[in-house]
């Protein structure tokens, strides 16, 4: 069988790729630690979240001062707002401290990232998302509804703002 040098440079270079993206997602899965959305969270009652009776942070939903240094903030994402975060109660954090955002869905698949930083989940009905990270400089950030939840979806959004550690009072913010 007679193949062709132009073919076989082909094949190398499809074999090349393969090779490639194979590479690219086992390092994005164990060198850089990004993992699918998974219920690792926990799971919850997406009509229980809705009825505000899960016996949970769930049914007021805010900021909580888990410690000194970490903050855990409870959202709710439902058509077409973040509860809090939305209208004008932004989520308040302190800079510099530790901050936990767990998200669940009232109703439809939702989107929860916030601006200007790495903090992006898909928010799932009956599973709690959960995302940690730290915010070293203040200022307003937004917060954004990425996945297609319905006709109002392009009016889903809010805020985060992240005020100086020794500025923060603890308070839960709820909705």
């Amino acid at each position: 069988m007679q193949v062709h040098n132009f073919e076989k440079v082909w094949l190398g270079a499809a074999i090349l790729l393969i090779v490639g993206f194979i590479a690219t997602i086992s390092y994005g899965t164990v060198g850089a630690g990004i993992s699918m959305v998974d219920d690792s969270g926990g799971q919850i009652s997406a009509q229980a979240v809705q009825n505000g009776n899960t016996g949970t942070q769930f049914d007021d939903p805010g900021v909580v001062q888990a410690s000194e240094d970490q903050v855990v903030v409870y959202v709710v994402a439902q058509q077409f707002q973040f509860r809090p975060g939305s209208g004008d109660t932004p989520i308040r954090v302190p800079a510099d401290t530790r901050v936990t955002f767990k998200v669940t869905s009232a109703d439809v698949v939702h989107g929860f990232s916030i601006t200007e930083t790495n903090i992006n989940t898909m928010v799932i009905p009956g599973q709690v998302a959960e995302v940690t990270a730290v915010f070293d400089e203040t200022g307003t950030y937004g917060l954004v509804c990425h996945e297609y939840c319905g006709a109002a979806h392009h009016t889903m959004g809010g805020s985060v703002e992240v005020v100086p550690k020794d500025q923060y009072e603890p308070q839960e913010v709820s909705n």
